[in-house]
């Protein structure tokens, strides 16, 4: 059973450090009020904690999450300007390499007519090879119709052919002829040549040695190296990404400035001030200068800590009165874990185990000491296995020697998954009240008794009867004269003495059970009880017209229980049996055994109602004009004493059985050997 738990508010440290050193895990360190309320903590400060808890990292993560957005954004940003800059760039150069490579075509053109006119080959070839040697010139080409390469600055390029298929060619058939250019500029496989060609059309002045059908005579080809133009370009492409990334790190500084200054050394305020809450710092709030959201925002939580402060101060002053309440209190709390380790406990509970806060919390209710735990029988245990309200009693010596008996009380503290988490145990001195319950059950005892004396007094007035008439007849016989009949005269004599000794049972019996002597518990058989209750209630039967009967099943029939107590129980029962029936009915007195020994008192009479079948087992509650209403009480509360219980199946008008079920001796005999 538990033992002692529980601390209170401003504990000492003691009691924390006893709950480490037994290896307790932190949400254990509970005080008193915070362990019976479970709402003190969590429905305010656990706001303000969730708050410091959730806002500081999500301010880190903001924090992170600006610096890579603007970084990203201004990188993006000045990446693209780069590149849309770098392809308008390359655009225009290539370009203006294409116009100066037509313009410069179109000379050498022009020169070349001139010579061909006159038709000076050796000086056109000079002239080609002058044109191939200029700067940036890579190779220039006279090619006749046929697409065969005539003149050539580059050695190994004359008499080659270039296919009409091939991209020099196609660059102007594929065009209709009446939309072919004069001229065009195509590049090559290789990206540094930029190809300028131009057609040699077929003059007047030519058509001394062209067919004058002929349109063009030949083509010019002139191939430009674009490499000097690409290294410049590319030279300026890396100046423009350095300058770019400098300037993406100015303006991420800036912005980053900006941030931190507008957002988040404000924003680090909610920080700050969240965590001096959480902290206790119940009066610290965030200012509220500005008309921003930032402002708004501020204002909102403040508005919130304001709300959350009232509502811990109004808690705290509950949990304060709660724990005056609590520790005022004579019956005895502890909340015991599964392992029966103490957790908290009121003052009257420390006053039951005789040790201190420090001491109690944190150990195992087996240390506290005779009277305050038990593993026999442990409520707590029986509690924890079965998820269901335990009651036990539990007697304890005193120093000075007197007992104390306790009514223990376990009831489960259900967690989320529906299984008992923790136990709460209350215990209540019934000292007193058993020895009012003693009283009650002695003047009970004594109304039973008047109830059964006009039938004790015909029960002894038939022996006594008898016995006189033998008497009588005896002394008749030693009057008369003559022989005595010997046999006859002891005949009378074994009657007499026989009706004196039935007289005196009767009379042992009634004495007995007036007197209220109890002796400890003992091995009972149930068929002997039984006859001497039918005996001693069977007078007042017979002045009420009803029959008494007894049945005996199989089974053992041994109980243990005090035969003055048990005999108590089963005359107040069949007593009630006999005023509900009416005359000539029969009540039964029926006996069972097996893992349960039932003694069932089954009458025929009026029954009870539904609503009155629980209420007839309390103190001072009674459906009979003139009882006292303790009778079905002191009954259920000497058999709940041996371990059984009394239970009532009865309908209105249909009449009732009471079942008093206690458990065999064999049980009791093997659980104490156990």
């Amino acid at each position: 059973m538990p033992a002692n738990a529980g601390t209170k508010i401003g504990a000492a440290p003691g009691a924390r450090s006893a709950h480490a050193a037994n290896g307790l895990p932190p949400w254990q360190l509970l005080t008193f009020r915070q362990s019976l309320t479970l709402a003190s903590r969590s429905a305010s400060m656990r706001v303000v904690e969730d708050v410091a808890r959730r806002f500081v990292p999500q301010l880190t993560s903001t924090t992170v999450g600006l610096a890579v957005g603007i970084t990203a954004a201004v990188a993006a940003a000045t990446a693209a300007g780069a590149y849309f800059y770098s392809v308008q760039h390359s655009k225009t150069l290539i370009e203006s390499a294409r116009t100066t490579a037509l313009s410069q075509g179109e000379l050498i053109r022009a020169a070349l007519e001139h010579q061909m006119i006159e038709d000076d080959r050796t000086l056109i070839a000079r002239m080609i090879n002058s044109f191939g040697q200029q700067p940036q010139v890579d190779n220039v080409m006279l090619l006749d119709r046929g697409g065969v390469v005539k003149y050539a600055s580059k050695p190994g390029e004359r008499d080659t052919t270039f296919s009409l298929s091939s991209p020099t060619c196609q660059a102007c058939h594929q065009f209709a002829p009446a939309e072919r250019a004069t001229s065009r500029v195509i590049d090559t496989k290789d990206s540094a040549i930029l190809r300028t060609v131009i057609p040699v059309h077929n003059r007047p002045a030519c058509h001394e040695c062209h067919d004058p059908d002929h349109r063009i005579n030949g083509i010019l080809i002139l191939d430009t190296n674009t490499g000097a133009m690409r290294a410049g370009m590319n030279k300026d492409l890396r100046g423009l990404v350095i300058a770019s990334a400098g300037l993406a790190l100015l303006l991420i500084a800036g912005i980053a400035m900006v941030v931190r200054v507008a957002v988040l050394q404000r924003l680090r305020r909610f920080e700050t001030t969240a965590r001096m809450i959480a902290a206790g710092d119940l009066n610290k709030r965030v200012p509220e200068d500005g008309r921003d959201t930032i402002s708004w925002l501020a204002r909102e939580f403040n508005t919130m800590a304001d709300a959350t402060t009232g509502l811990v101060t109004q808690l705290n002053s509950q949990q304060k009165r709660l724990e005056t309440v609590m520790n005022s209190m004579d019956d005895g709390i502890v909340v015991l874990d599964p392992d029966r380790k103490v957790l908290a406990a009121n003052d009257a509970f420390l006053r039951r185990t005789g040790s201190t806060r420090n001491a109690t919390v944190g150990c195992s209710c087996e240390t506290l000491g005779e009277g305050v735990c038990t593993s026999a029988d442990c409520p707590t245990l029986a509690c924890f296995k079965t998820a269901s309200r335990q009651v036990r009693l539990m007697e304890r010596r005193m120093p000075d020697g007197t007992t104390r008996w306790e009514e223990v009380h376990a009831s489960p503290m259900l967690g989320p998954t529906g299984a008992p988490s923790q136990v709460v145990e209350v215990w209540r001195d019934i000292t007193e009240r058993r020895a009012g319950e003693a009283r009650m059950a002695e003047s009970h005892r004594l109304a039973s008794l008047g109830m059964l004396a006009s039938g004790f007094s015909h029960e002894i007035n038939t022996p006594l009867a008898t016995t006189l008439t033998c008497v009588e007849g005896m002394l008749l016989d030693l009057a008369e004269s003559g022989d005595i009949d010997r046999s006859q005269l002891a005949e009378s004599a074994t009657v007499a003495r026989e009706q004196v000794l039935r007289c005196r049972a009767v009379t042992q019996q009634f004495l007995r059970l007036s007197r209220g002597q109890t002796a400890a518990a003992d091995i009972v058989y149930l068929p002997d009880t039984v006859a001497a209750v039918v005996r001693l209630v069977e007078p007042t039967a017979r002045e009420h017209g009803i029959r008494l009967a007894t049945t005996i099943g199989g089974g053992d029939l041994h109980v243990r229980a005090d035969d003055a107590e048990l005999q108590h129980v089963l005359i107040n029962l069949t007593l009630n049996a006999i005023q509900s029936s009416s005359s000539g009915s029969t009540v039964t007195l029926a006996l069972e055994g097996g893992d349960a020994v039932h003694v069932r008192v089954i009458d025929h009479g009026c029954g009870i109602a539904v609503g009155d079948q629980q209420r007839i087992f309390e103190p001072f509650f009674s459906l009979r004009r003139g009882g006292t209403g303790l009778g079905l009480f002191l009954s259920r509360d000497f058999v709940r004493h041996w371990g059984g219980d009394i239970g009532v199946v009865s309908t209105l008008g249909g009449g009732s059985v009471f079942d008093v079920v206690l458990p065999p001796a064999s049980a009791g005999s093997a659980a104490r050997s156990a």
